[in-house]
């Protein structure tokens, strides 16, 4: 079997296996299969998300199902301003041994898991919010001047409430880069809040069940990175990005009128890799540019912001990323 052969049929494996992953998690997560497959996403590529939505929508019940599904040892911690650092990672104790001899032992924290929920990771401190940069970033933390390794795979899924000021701490710009995709969790439509309260409300529900192992996972994260671009599409992500720069000077006019400042190299590998995903969920063998328009705003739109000029207009990011998406792909198109 050829090596392209071999790939293609991994790559039909893993699809099949991805469908019974989310079959699985709407037993427990009903509807809202653009925020499932958003977080499949950003398993699938190896990195983070960050869940932004009202408090009742779901986002610690859709990480806890992810985590059986998955089959990851998961774990949660609730943000509040009085957390330290080492409420996070773990401190070193002295201990005293039978023989009276002491010694400093390590005693991991939360953060030593395969699938961390930070939950409303916005009402920490920065100095406690800086304590996951190391680990959403290098999988490893260092307690005392001595590096430990996270076992792989590691993912942060955090949440925020939008809506919440009073007694936050906005991420910044540095740790925002790190979230691979933002998702927007909205509210249900009626009838899948129908299907919910049906669900949820009885004697018993459903369980989820594991479809995934940790070394599945870590199988498939190969298996994406092994899927083919066309040379077209890392055009398009290029241009994409290149796009939304302000001071870029063939930026579109609404860029350069509206955005303070733009996505840097890393939204553009973060767009070559949740391409490919969005692609395999979609179960097709390569990325095109619909998968290129659908993860631009997850992708882009915690990667910019928006000028004090623009909030005080009532602009929108979200249309911005999407006009002028749209209006890029219709120029690669045409070329």
């Amino acid at each position: 079997m050829s090596d392209e052969t071999q790939l293609v049929t991994q790559i039909e494996a893993l699809g099949t296996q991805l469908a019974e992953a989310k079959a699985s998690i709407t037993k427990r997560f009903i509807g809202q299969e653009r925020v499932v497959d958003l977080t499949l996403s950003a398993l699938l590529c190896g990195g983070h998300g960050l869940l932004i939505g009202l408090p009742g929508l779901g986002k610690t019940r859709l990480v806890d199902t992810l985590s059986t599904v998955m089959g990851l040892n998961g774990a949660r911690i609730q943000f509040t301003p009085d957390l330290m650092p080492a409420d996070i990672l773990g401190s070193e104790v002295l201990e005293t041994a039978a023989d009276g001899s002491r010694a400093f032992r390590f005693i991991e924290g939360p953060i030593f898991c395969q699938l961390l929920m930070a939950d409303e990771i916005n009402r920490a401190s920065p100095r406690t919010q800086s304590a996951l940069l190391q680990a959403m970033q290098e999988k490893s933390v260092t307690i005392a001047g001595q590096p430990h390794t996270l076992s792989p795979p590691f993912h942060v899924l955090a949440t925020q409430n939008p809506i919440e000021q009073e007694g936050t701490y906005p991420l910044p710009e540095a740790q925002l880069d790190r979230f691979l995709v933002q998702i927007d969790v909205p509210y249900p439509d009626r009838k899948t809040e129908h299907d919910i309260l049906l669900a949820t409300t009885g004697m018993a529900e459903d369980d989820a069940h594991a479809v995934f192992t940790a070394q599945q996972l870590i199988d498939a994260q190969a298996v994406i990175r092994r899927m083919p671009v066309g040379e077209s599409v890392v055009e398009l992500i290029l241009d994409l990005v290149r796009a939304f720069r302000p001071g870029q000077p063939d930026a579109p006019a609404v860029v350069r009128e509206n955005v303070a400042w733009g996505p840097g190299p890393r939204a553009a590998q973060a767009l070559m890799l949740t391409v490919r995903a969005q692609a395999l969920l979609e179960g097709r063998l390569a990325p095109s540019a619909e998968d290129v328009l659908a993860m631009a705003t997850p992708v882009l739109k915690h990667r910019m912001a928006l000028s004090f000029a623009a909030r005080a207009r009532g602009e929108d990011l979200d249309s911005i990323i999407t006009d002028v998406a749209t209006s890029v792909i219709r120029a690669e198109a045409a070329a």
